[in-house]
């Protein structure tokens, strides 16, 4: 039985506001020991930030490919192309494969899910994002949103703690990462994408510009994400997309003469 978030929250609270405030305290101390348990008992099953993410993941992925009526050739190409960067055979290619079809269920409580995940990560923002993105990608396989799968990457951007405006920009960033995978070099993308994939524009200046680049670097490190909970198999995917900034920067910096 778990009793220090009530011994302090009591303490606390009968400090600053006698017996009511500490009876106020006390209440707030249970629900902090309650949480805590319930959080050991999931840890304590096995399902760390990194399996969690990794099953969270591909659920969620069905879940987003049916939102448009059904689960179309090119969401499955997606989904096995992603199993494929990460190189998953075996037990855990059939984990992944479970997990997506549970997703695509009728029944299959996207909310609970994510809070759970957002628990198990302990609100790490750059985890979150890196979730967040990975199912704008499932959603734009086919180069366009369905408005039935926006409200499911909506919930999920909620559910996370991100704002629609905050999903917006990153669908925003996505398509032109997409546009520079189709470019195939730096000479053949356009600056406008080079600029919204880093999060800016042309009237930005060079200091902005450089602190963007930065800190979507540090958001998508490959070893601080995995440190933070993603999966050691996702790393490449990690690895793509700061490459993918790394050359919309070069871009920039070369079209504007900067060192």
């Amino acid at each position: 039985m778990r009793i220090w978030g009530k011994f302090f929250g009591f303490a606390i609270g009968f400090m600053f506001g006698r017996i009511i405030g500490g009876l106020i305290g006390l209440w707030l101390g249970h629900l902090y020991d309650k949480k805590s348990a319930e959080l050991s008992g999931i840890i304590g099953k096995g399902a760390n930030r990194q399996t969690l993410f990794f099953n969270t993941t591909f659920a969620v992925m069905g879940h987003v490919a049916k939102a448009s009526g059904q689960v179309t050739e090119n969401d499955i190409r997606i989904a096995t192309l992603l199993m494929d960067q990460m190189q998953l055979k075996g037990e855990a290619r059939k984990e992944a494969q479970v997990a997506f079809k549970e997703g695509k269920e009728s029944d299959f409580d996207i909310k609970a899910c994510l809070k759970t995940f957002r628990l198990i990560s302990m609100g790490r923002k750059e985890l979150l994002q890196m979730f967040l993105e990975i199912q704008i990608q499932t959603a734009l396989s086919d180069a366009r949103l369905d408005p039935k799968e926006r409200s499911v990457l909506l919930t999920v951007a909620q559910e996370l703690g991100f704002s629609a405006s905050q999903l917006d920009e990153l669908l925003k960033r996505w398509q032109a990462e997409f546009n520079f995978h189709q470019g195939g070099n730096n000479q053949q993308t356009t600056i406008e994408d080079a600029y919204d994939l880093l999060g800016m524009s042309e009237a930005s200046s060079d200091q902005e510009v450089k602190r963007g680049y930065r800190k979507l670097m540090n958001e998508h490190h490959p070893d601080k994400l995995v440190a933070k909970g993603l999966p050691e198999e996702m790393m490449e995917l990690a690895k793509i997309k700061a490459q993918d900034i790394q050359a919309a920067y070069d871009r920039v910096k070369s079209d504007r003469g900067m060192r």
